[in-house]
């Protein structure tokens, strides 16, 4: 588990170029993050095979974009594999380490939701181990100094001419007739799937390789069949490519370069059919979990009418009502920069902090805090200290004391690093007393130093065995002002609030908020 993509890629690249085959995995804004190895990596080629996973997020589930990486594999140089099922998933690893080292280079395979969350029956083959290569030192291949890279990119693009005749023959990229059908489709991935079921009449070219593509394996379909469409999620990468080839193609005129595409989406645009659909439920958005250590400080920055630059984690759900404290959210460690900038640009108008989790203070975040530091900003930055990389399914990080198999491990100790930074304003608070943490807020955003809070409470689902003691209404007043922390646990009712117990963990921030002490501790 490496604290950022960046830093997974260059230790495969390092595991490779010593004989190993490596493989690091990330979703598609992580391979923004791992751009700078790739691009070079493309360069100087492999060892042991190099394969890089990265998942694509068309509909945005849990991204804060739809970029579509099949264009990194094309600007990087890079092969592409993308399956279409949970058999093809491991098929395709298999492949991708055979051409990453018949070819020397690092292979991508892209994936999508779809397939990514897919289960499936997958038929084994033995296991083969493959020895570590020995390692022959090569500083004109493995040293990217101008005057190896010059020669190194002459390599690049001979790799890319035998890649590109390799891929029409390779048994992933196929036609596949079914009738005389006038229909041809070129599809690939999850869409694949859907048009075999939405059009199991019409002849299909199945891509396997995005980059470089079959093109002239999808000419000779194209010739076979009377009308050609393009079916693809996002851009209209294969569709520019066979345009710009010659060949006359339908694709984005019937789908939009935006979601998911499905079977109900398909048949709606070739047959005009609507699928029955299921009866609408009531939207749920996604809430912080009751008992979230997060609550109380961004109940504390809403009071304050504080402006806060917020960063990726459970924690931007700090920006839903009836908390609605974050203001910005752009990447992972974006917030600490970007609340440097906006406090620069209006001075002592700015009223404004950073808060990024520990986890994604120590993926990117700290470069940021180094910088204001260094240009001797006035920042505020509270670091959401939960023990766990929380949104991602509790994995562990370098400050937890623990590896990513659940070993000890030597644990970042977050004040200490941030002295190290140069932080002298320092404070620690329990993240659950709201008194506390606001007395700090109040002391850091006065402050003309960079000054940082620490917010401690480990994620309330770590133990979810742990025996807690509930909260209980008494004589409620019916103010509403429990109702403003945004609690899942917390309903009103006319007559009061009530609290569902099997909800409730008893942090007690809502004991704090509550002006007529109606709500306390108690048995459940």
């Amino acid at each position: 588990m490496a604290p950022n993509e960046k830093v997974a890629v260059e230790v495969a690249l390092g595991a490779s170029v010593g004989g190993a085959r490596a493989m690091a995995c990330m979703k598609h804004v992580g391979l923004n993050v791992a751009a700078d190895p790739l691009f070079t990596a493309a360069y100087t080629g492999v060892n042991g095979g190099l394969v890089i996973v990265v998942a694509d997020d068309p509909g945005m589930h849990s991204s804060q974009n739809e970029q579509d990486s099949r264009y990194y594999a094309r600007s990087a140089h890079v092969p592409m594999l993308e399956p279409s099922s949970a058999q093809e998933a491991k098929e395709f690893v298999k492949l991708a380490y055979e051409l990453s080292e018949k070819f020397d280079t690092p292979v991508l395979i892209r994936e999508t939701t779809r397939v990514a969350h897919s289960h499936g029956i997958v038929e084994l083959c033995d296991r083969e181990e493959k020895e570590i290569k020995p390692y022959e030192k090569a500083a004109n291949k493995y040293v990217c100094m101008p005057a190896n890279a010059i020669l190194r990119h002459i390599e690049v693009e001979k790799r890319d001419n035998a890649l590109a005749a390799f891929v029409n023959g390779m048994d992933i990229n196929r036609a596949e007739y079914t009738s005389e059908n006038e229909i041809g489709v070129i599809c690939f991935g999850a869409v694949y799937e859907y048009v075999k079921e939405a059009l199991p009449s019409a002849n299909v070219y199945k891509v396997g390789t995005l980059y470089p593509l079959p093109i002239e394996g999808m000419k000779e379909f194209a010739k076979k069949v009377k009308k050609l469409y393009v079916i693809e999620e996002l851009e209209p990468y294969i569709e520019d490519a066979l345009k710009a080839a010659g060949v006359a193609c339908v694709g984005k005129e019937l789908f939009s370069v935006q979601g998911e595409l499905s079977v109900a989406k398909i048949l709606k645009a070739f047959e005009n059919r609507e699928i029955p659909q299921a009866e609408k439920v009531p939207a749920r958005p996604p809430v912080m979990c009751a008992g979230c250590p997060h609550r109380g400080v961004f109940y504390v920055l809403h009071k304050l009418k504080l402006t806060v630059n917020g960063d990726i984690g459970c924690y931007t759900l700090g920006a839903v009502p009836p908390l609605a404290a974050v203001d910005t959210c752009v990447c992972m460690g974006a917030s600490v920069g970007m609340a440097h900038g906006f406090k620069k640009a209006r001075g002592e108008n700015a009223h404004n902090v950073a808060v990024i989790g520990d986890s994604t203070f120590l993926h990117s975040g700290v470069t940021g805090l180094i910088n204001a530091v260094y240009n001797q900003s006035g920042l505020t930055l509270i670091i959401l200290d939960n023990s766990t990389t929380g949104m991602t399914g509790h994995q562990q990080h370098p400050a937890t004391g623990k590896n990513l198999k659940g070993e000890s491990a030597p644990s970042v100790l977050l004040d200490e690093l941030c002295k190290a930074c140069g932080v002298k304003d320092l404070q620690i608070v329990d993240a659950y007393d709201v008194a506390a943490v606001e007395k700090a807020v109040k002391a850091a955003t006065a402050s003309n130093e960079v000054s940082v809070i620490i917010a401690q409470r480990p994620c309330v689902l770590l133990n979810k065995k742990a025996k807690r003691e509930t909260v209980v209404v008494k004589d409620c007043k019916n103010c509403g002002k429990c109702m403003q922390i945004g609690c899942p646990a917390i309903s009103r009712t006319e007559t009061g609030v009530k609290i569902d117990l099997t909800q409730c963990t008893g942090c007690g921030v809502c004991m704090q908020v509550c002006p007529f002490k109606c709500l306390q501790k108690g048995d459940n």
